[in-house]
């Protein structure tokens, strides 16, 4: 729960700590001493856009913190926990700030984070119910969202929509695979002179630089001839070659190494030295030998390069890339034989995907219609209580024509202000004081499934008064045994309510305006309940009235 709110330097409030209690906690004050300031400070930690128009005339910066206290909530530890938050002892501390200049900060336990994270935290510590909040009870998606958690069937509905997500995944894979294979249809001539063009060809790589080289030595075999021939001769098989020259030499070296057997070494050298003189002479030879010139092979070659080379003109690139063209030609058109077996595969698993949505939907649907018949009921019992005399409601499902992620039918909550008026749509006839009242009975039937620590109600007591007003504190206050609760009133029908009185005050200080807040106990509670009476908040009458109020809240 919200156990303290610090506002510096916000609007008029120079520096403001607010402390709150468990169960039901009010805030009065004068009409323009600051209360809506609160409001939209506290708007701040649940991801309000910040403005640099709320700090305060002369400060450099405005700032609001949180400290609430989460040791009693296992599952918003275990939130916490997922985004690496650990709160200090049960404690979290939640605050934004924002500079004269425009910029924005933000921080988690001291820690610099994001006013997107902290409003996310936020909202799920504090629900803020005002003006805004009411209207949004006019949407069917939140006519929805509240139905559903009172039905029980939020995890009926997570299973609904990721049934529709599957269903329209498969449908479009499904659609996807027609495209391919209308685009193939269409291309189907190309793609088999063109792949038969490629495998036709036979290519293999690194064949053309094998070509080139076989080219290169029949174009010039009668050089080759002439210069492997000249080696052989010089190097093995004249007379005068240079191995027969070194095998004179191997001699003269035989005869100094046995006169001086250190130079072994040298003579090992020259021998090495002659045997690969005489190999490489005889290889010269053989070469030689086996060279010729075959005009009709290095026509072939020419011709088998200039196929390559137009191929790879036509299709760009190297001989690896034209043969991953015709590959892919061809698989493209393999992709026609197997395009019918794939749409049959397809086709049932869409139609899977369809069979269990439309049973998910259907079990939804169930669960939704019996949760309506249970809210509306519980709704039209309160809401006399709450002043609504002759007021009912129904939550309507209107089935749809074709079911969509949220499920098969559409959800209005109706309502009918008076006895033998067919109920129409909330959104047409209800105004703000009614709508709040009926978001009232709404929270006071949820409050056991709410896990939202704190409840904050703004405007709740709009365009009511009298034996209303008392119904109104009275369900305040049975909210606020499961939770705790902020009301933000002008009536002390419902101040009276409250197990702590804040009191809202504007001063003047050194010529400017100041918001405060006082904690109100006894003689003082009893005055401001009196002023709020509206008459002579000093009048023995109005005294009296007062503590008749603080009376009833025990009784």
């Amino acid at each position: 729960m919200l156990i303290e709110l610090r506002i510096l330097n916000f609007a008029v409030i120079e520096s403001l700590s607010l402390r709150l209690e468990a169960g039901l906690n009010a805030l009065t004050g004068e009409t323009g001493a600051g209360k809506s300031i609160i409001v939209g400070a506290l708007s701040l930690l649940l991801g309000e856009r910040a403005s640099a128009d709320v700090v305060r005339t002369g400060a450099e910066r405005a700032s609001v913190e949180g400290v609430f206290d989460v040791s009693a909530y296992p599952a918003i530890v275990g939130a916490l926990a997922e985004q690496g938050i650990e709160p200090e002892d049960g404690i979290l501390i939640l605050r934004r700030e924002v500079a004269a200049e425009g910029r924005n900060r933000a921080w988690i336990n001291g820690a610099a984070s994001t006013a997107n994270l902290v409003g996310e935290i936020g909202r799920q510590l504090v629900d803020l119910h005002g003006q805004h909040e009411y209207q949004t009870l006019l949407r069917r998606s939140e006519q929805r969202r509240i139905l559903d958690a009172y039905a029980d069937a939020v995890p009926l509905a997570t299973e609904v929509e990721e049934a529709h997500a599957r269903w329209r995944a498969s449908l479009r894979e499904l659609d996807a695979l027609d495209e391919r294979r209308r685009e193939t249809e269409q291309r189907k001539d190309f793609l088999r002179f063109q792949a038969e063009e490629i495998e036709k060809a036979e290519l293999h790589e690194g064949e053309e630089e094998e070509l080139e080289a076989e080219a290169a030595r029949l174009d010039h075999a009668e050089e080759l001839a002439r210069l492997s021939n000249s080696l052989h001769l010089e190097l093995y098989a004249a007379d005068e070659s240079l191995s027969s020259r070194l095998g004179e030499m191997r001699r003269t070296l035989d005869h100094l190494v046995r006169i001086d057997p250190s130079q072994q070494d040298a003579h090992e050298m020259l021998a090495a030295a002659l045997y690969n003189l005489e190999e490489l002479g005889r290889r010269m030879g053989e070469y030689a030998t086996a060279i010729e010139g075959d005009p009709a092979r290095l026509d072939f070659i020419r011709s088998r390069l200039d196929r390559i080379h137009r191929l790879k003109l036509k299709y760009a690139g190297t001989i690896s890339e034209v043969i991953a063209t015709g590959a892919a030609a061809r698989a493209e058109l393999d992709t026609l034989d197997r395009a019918a077996f794939e749409r049959r595969q397809l086709e049932q698993a869409v139609d899977e995907a369809r069979t269990a949505f439309i049973q998910a939907s259907a079990k939804l649907s169930a669960a939704r219609a019996r949760g309506a018949r249970r809210l509306s009921k519980a709704v039209g019992a309160m809401l006399p209580q709450l002043g609504m005399d002759g007021c009912t409601m129904e939550v309507v499902l209107e089935s749809l024509n074709q079911p969509t992620t949220h499920g098969a039918e559409d959800i209005e909550y109706r309502i009918s202000l008076n006895k033998g008026f067919e109920p129409r749509a909330l959104a047409r006839i209800a105004s703000g004081g009614e709508l709040s009242r009926v978001m009232l009975a709404l929270k006071t039937i949820l409050a056991g499934l709410d896990v939202v620590p704190t409840l904050v109600f703004d405007e709740v007591d709009a365009g009511i008064g009298g034996k209303v007003a008392h119904a109104v504190g009275d369900k305040l206050r049975d909210v606020a045994r499961d939770r705790q609760v902020f009301v933000i009133t002008h009536l002390p029908q419902i101040a009276s309510r409250a197990q702590h009185h804040l009191l809202v005050k504007k001063d003047e200080r050194d010529e400017r305006t100041t918001t405060t807040v006082e904690e109100l106990h006894g003689d003082a509670r009893v005055t401001e309940l009196a002023r709020l009476l509206g008459g002579d908040p000093e009048s023995e009458a109005s005294l009296a009235h007062a503590k008749e109020l603080l009376a009833e809240k025990t009784a």
